[in-house]
């Protein structure tokens, strides 16, 4: 993961360097100089925390669990990013996700910076009592270097608002009398939590697909068919004929994305699968989502897995298995699962002409160059999934100011923000050579990099 950071910030500053109005008054060595101080400041982290938490167990055992809080980069402000519950967290992987947090707050203009945080544990193999102790016990390891204008945490896979809430609690209790609303987002509302954060994301996710698909291409069809571009052509097709979709992960992001694909009355969407860590439900005519998400909510957040739980669940459906929702013959695949997800191993299977990330890296280097390559539309993460991150900057604010937004409000704010990005980045995507991915990446590295030299740091 670190050589595909380099990568994506060299290849970034590459096409910075042949931009001539960039940082314009560096040039020669200088220039030179400068870049490689960017190179070198922008794919390492700040500082990385880690820790063993002491945990005892209700069963009377003790076991040290890993914790980790990386930082990446406060060029922007504040460090900012989620706390994963999940046993396949390594250090690795959330300097990892901290670099594609600064690039997402660049890229949508919030003034965050990037962070992450994690702890090797499957939630599911913990009791409430010893993960409101591991909640906890985060807090009082990691207490120095988190707060409201320091590191602001946030949910990520496997936590949510009540590990938010166990969080915020323990902050004030070692903090008192220091504000502390705002030391981490993702909260219940009854605690500071701002209205439309849970779905936030999936929103989000739903509404870069919508936008590009319908508003964008709407306005712009006669310029995109003029374009001698591989992408424009495939959105073109795309946008001319009802599309199937499958959702892959049916959490707080996918179960969010699926339901606003189903009720979406500007595109002729036809959910067609959706899968989570057990099974793949699968109907050629449309799933019944409402009723998929009444059934999860009452067991555990668990798809229906058996014929008597599909009857039960009141939903048409075949059962396949968990990793066949990404080789089925459908035009859209939106990925709200885990990293890694389409690889080298399967990318020649993939048969869908539009990939929405509603995960973080949920398609690697290897594949996602396979797939551009075929004119496969990729709409990367750090575009697609900003939806928490911005409600979570709301959140933030609304705290700082205790005065509330209502569910409206956030959502009207949220789609703007995101629709400000995505006009700025959809006619360099569409007018040049670079996917998707990598003219969000440059225009990240463009800001983060002119802010950098701003500050003085390149010295």
């Amino acid at each position: 993961m670190q050589e595909q950071t380099r990568s994506i910030v060299q290849l970034s500053l590459d096409a910075l360097m042949q931009d001539p109005t960039f940082i314009s008054d560096l040039e020669g060595e200088t220039r030179e100089k400068a870049f490689v101080s960017l190179a070198a400041i922008l794919s390492t982290p700040n500082k990385i925390h880690k820790s063993f938490l002491r945990i005892p167990l209700e069963d009377g055992r003790v076991v040290r669990i890993p914790a980790f809080r990386v930082h990446h980069n406060d060029a922007l402000g504040p460090y900012k990013g989620g706390i994963r519950f999940h046993e396949s967290v390594n250090e690795e992987e959330v300097i990892n996700l901290a670099f594609l947090m600064t690039l997402k707050n660049a890229l949508h203009g919030v003034p965050f910076g990037g962070g992450k945080g994690g702890i090797v544990l499957n939630p599911r193999e913990r009791t409430e009592k010893e993960l409101n102790l591991i909640s906890k016990k985060y807090v009082q390891y990691f207490a120095d270097v988190i707060g409201p204008d320091k590191d602001i945490p946030a949910p990520d896979a496997g936590s949510g608002e009540r590990e938010m809430d166990w969080m915020m609690a323990e902050y004030k209790s070692i903090k008192p009398g220091l504000p502390y609303r705002g030391s981490f987002t993702g909260k219940s509302v009854l605690n500071g939590g701002s209205l439309g954060r849970r779905e936030a994301t999936g929103k989000g996710v739903y509404f870069t697909y919508r936008y590009m698909m319908h508003d964008y291409i709407n306005k712009n069809r006669e310029e995109l068919a003029s374009l001698n571009n591989p992408f424009a052509v495939t959105a073109l097709q795309a946008s001319n004929r009802p599309l199937k979709i499958a959702v892959q992960g049916f959490g707080n992001v996918g179960s969010v994305t699926a339901l606003e694909a189903f009720q979406c009355p500007l595109l002729q969407n036809k959910v067609v699968a959706v899968s989570d860590r057990n099974i793949t439900l699968f109907n050629e005519n449309g799933l019944d989502i409402p009723s998929l998400i009444e059934f999860t909510a009452k067991n555990k957040g668990e798809l229906p897995s058996s014929g008597h739980a599909l009857t039960e669940s009141g939903v048409r459906a075949e059962l396949l298995g968990r990793d066949d929702l990404l080789t089925l013959d459908v035009d859209v695949l939106m990925l709200a699962a885990l990293e890694d997800q389409i690889h080298s191993g399967n990318v020649e299977e993939i048969k869908a002409s539009i990939i929405v990330e509603g995960a973080n890296a949920p398609v690697t280097s290897e594949a996602d160059d396979y797939l551009n390559k075929r004119g496969v539309i990729i709409v990367p993460d750090i575009l697609a999934n900003a939806g928490g991150v911005i409600v979570s900057y709301f959140e933030w604010l609304q705290g700082r100011e205790t005065q509330f937004y209502s569910e409206d409000q956030i959502f009207e704010k949220l789609f703007e923000k995101m629709q400000h990005t995505m006009d700025m980045i959809l006619p360099r995507y569409f007018g040049d050579p670079h996917p998707l991915r990598q003219n969000c990446y440059i225009h990240s590295v463009m800001k983060l990099s002119t802010i950098l030299y701003k500050q003085g740091k390149l010295y």
